[in-house]
């Protein structure tokens, strides 16, 4: 079938064939300007609504996978943690400090360089400017401090004052407490950790107490007691404000800050620690600008350090006597402090001026109370370049200075100081020992031949009283080194040490009595318990009262017309012995009185010559001068064995010497008798000694 024209529609049967008006609708859709239908209006609405939902949704999903993130994170690094309830502060390495005999500190001994200190100890200032520069909302925040690390990390953002952590004092507490130095993420996240356990298992004061005294400031010092001491040479208790100020200041950055090696640094950080203190309300204002016009200063460290052989020896033998250190100790000395500073400056001054030319680089310094008391050690000329401590652990050939041993072992065979023995040339098995002066007397009383060292006549007695003897009499005052059985003993070839012969010639200074040196007094814990303490005890009488007479006044006669008369002591019974060895690699002078036995060694580590260094030369010079200032004002002291009767009664400055009372004399040995101490005298060393 095909549609005729007639049969299309026309425009009037098009508008016919609509709907009528009332049918239509009232509120048609418009039509979107943009081209589309009625319901894409509808479809852009939902898909707009769509798209801020799943925003949210997907945001809430990434969050909620952060905080499971994080959470595990911190879980993980937790889990490296030993768990919180078997957490405990570790111990803090002991300090061992180590006190002169007056109480004045020589010395801290020990990992940290210092004792610890409590808060109630120090003054307010103190703790107040660390928290000032380091941590102004420590007692606000619970460890962690959000306000600190948002500022840290905007500073950082804008590169200002350098990069910085936000850690609290809790934080870095946690540090040096339980983790190491790196920095890493994984360890701020376990230090984070361990500041909240901290906070919650401790007190603020508490938390800053440990922290005192657990920080590093430089130079081997942990906590503020030892920083005081190495940088300022004073407590912690003691410190000022610009000093607090300082410590304070260092603990950033300890190295670069460290006031003793970059003072313009440290003083320009201490004034910002002292500004914050002030601006905290921790200070005045008067006192921070007091502060600020007199800032702290580092004293300059005067002296070698020969306190520190001295503090060498009580750590060597301090076991001994309370085995292992479990906390701080204090442990009190005989050290005197000003006869240690004289024997240094001394022995110093002396090698300074004459040691380049003379050829002599090392000595060593030993002075002992007669009772075996160490009064002063200096063992070495200086200890920041070495160590080695040549009073107690250098052996040494002691040449002529032995010789007393091998005559007192002559005078308790029988003989006395009139016996006569030929200084002539001898051989001994081929052995021809010379004198000094390449000289010979003649027949000599042994008085003569100690007097002048004369080493024929020394050579000719150990023959007749054998090597053995000498050693057992050397080993019975004292001498503890492996001596040689050989002829050549009596001018000294066995070596010794300083400590040693001190030790063994106080036993002609304290009345025969042997002693063992010591230098602990005391040992006590920081809570008062005292862990040791030295009682009086001796080995007895080791030499015969009318053989002690002998040999002091043989002694006697040495510094007065011998080898020691440059060195005397006016108004003092004075006894001394130089020693001398053959090729000038050792030179001593050993001398006492009955205050103060004391032993001077000169030479070098190497064993190399000096030229022509002899005892009664450079250490019998550095003896006499230490010696006079020690006995400067105290009133003169008779030796407690008196002397043999006839001997001097006048120095050789011409000086009456401290009077000797004679009582009742035993049978006389030859044409002397000895002359035994009054009893005043005796009563006077149970005085000085303790009975």
């Amino acid at each position: 079938m095909r549609l005729s024209p007639d049969d299309r529609p026309t425009r009037f049967q098009k508008a016919a064939a609509q709907p009528e008006p009332s049918r239509q609708l009232r509120n048609p859709p418009k039509r979107d300007k943009r081209g589309g239908g009625s319901g894409g209006g509808k479809r852009r609405g939902r898909r707009r609504r769509s798209l801020l939902g799943g925003l949210f949704y997907w945001s809430m999903v990434l969050g909620l996978w952060c905080v499971i993130g994080v959470g595990g994170l911190i879980a993980y690094h937790a889990s490296q943690l030993p768990p919180i309830n078997q957490l405990t502060v570790p111990k803090r390495p002991p300090n061992i400090a180590i006190l002169a005999a007056d109480g004045a500190l020589l010395a801290n001994r020990g990992e940290t360089g210092g004792r610890t200190v409590t808060i109630g100890e120090i003054p307010p200032y103190l703790p107040k400017a660390f928290v000032a520069i380091e941590d102004r909302r420590f007692y606000e925040h619970f460890g962690i401090d959000p306000v600190g690390i948002t500022r840290a990390v905007v500073n950082n953002l804008r590169g200002r004052g350098g990069m910085q952590g936000g850690s609290t004092l809790t934080q870095q507490l946690a540090k040096n407490l339980f983790l190491t130095q790196e920095r890493t993420a994984a360890r701020k996240i376990q230090e984070a950790i361990l500041a909240l356990w901290l906070e919650r298992t401790y007190t603020k004061d508490q938390i800053l107490e440990l922290y005192l005294n657990r920080v590093y400031f430089g130079s081997g010092a942990y906590g503020v007691e030892a920083a005081a001491q190495r940088y300022f040479n004073k407590s912690a208790r003691s410190v000022t404000i610009a000093e607090a100020a300082m410590l304070a200041g260092l603990v950033q950055a300890p190295s670069r800050l460290a006031p003793n090696r970059n003072p313009d640094l440290a003083e320009k950080r201490a004034q910002l620690v002292i500004a914050a203190m002030a601006d905290q309300g921790f200070i005045t204002q008067a006192a921070a600008k007091t502060a600020l016009t007199a800032p702290a200063e580092v004293p300059e460290r005067v002296g070698a350090g020969s306190v520190n052989y001295a503090a060498d020896y009580v750590m060597d033998v301090l076991d001994d006597f309370i085995g292992a250190v479990e906390g701080d100790v204090t442990v009190l000395t005989s050290i005197d402090s000003k006869l240690q500073a004289s024997a240094e400056t001394t022995l110093v001054d002396a090698l300074s001026a004459q040691g380049a030319k003379l050829n002599a680089s090392q000595g060593a310094v030993v002075s002992l109370a007669p009772d075996g008391a160490i009064r002063a050690l200096i063992g070495g000329r200086d200890y920041t370049k070495s160590q080695f401590n040549r009073a107690t652990a250098a052996r040494r050939q002691p040449g002529s200075s032995f010789k007393p041993f091998v005559y007192l072992t002559a005078l308790e065979k029988g003989m006395t100081p009139d016996t006569i023995r030929d200084d002539a040339p001898v051989s001994i098995k081929g052995w021809e020992p010379e004198n000094y002066s390449r000289t010979y007397r003649g027949p000599v009383t042994l008085a003569t031949a100690m007097q002048h060292s004369l080493n024929t006549v020394a050579a000719r007695l150990i023959q007749e009283v054998t090597p053995k003897e000498v050693i057992r009499t050397a080993q019975r005052l004292g001498i503890t080194s492996a001596l040689q059985p050989n002829m050549s003993l009596a001018l000294g070839t066995s070596e010794v040490t300083p400590l040693e012969m001190t030790a063994a010639y106080a036993t002609f200074a304290n009345g025969g009595q042997s002693v063992l040196p010591y230098v602990i007094r005391e040992v006590r814990q920081t809570n008062g318990k005292v862990v040791y303490a030295r009682k009086a005890a001796g080995l007895g009488q080791v030499i015969q009262p009318q053989q002690l007479a002998m040999i002091d006044m043989m002694f006697y006669g040495v510094m007065n017309g011998g080898t020691g008369s440059k060195f005397n002591i006016p108004g003092w019974q004075v006894g001394g012995k130089s020693g001398t060895t053959q090729d000038y690699g050792d030179a001593w002078f050993v001398g006492f009185t009955a205050k103060l036995v004391t032993a001077v060694w000169v030479g070098n580590d190497d064993n190399s010559k000096m030229k022509r260094v002899t005892g009664s030369g450079l250490p019998g010079e550095i003896w006499g001068k230490y010696m006079k200032a020690a006995h400067a004002g105290a009133q003169p002291i008779p030796l407690p064995g008196g002397l043999w009767q006839g001997a001097p009664k006048t120095l050789g400055d011409g000086a009456p010497v401290a009077e000797v009372r004679q009582q009742e004399a035993p049978p006389p040995t030859g044409d002397r008798a000895w002359v035994p101490p009054a009893p005043q005298e005796k009563n006077f060393f149970e005085r000085l000694f303790g009975g």
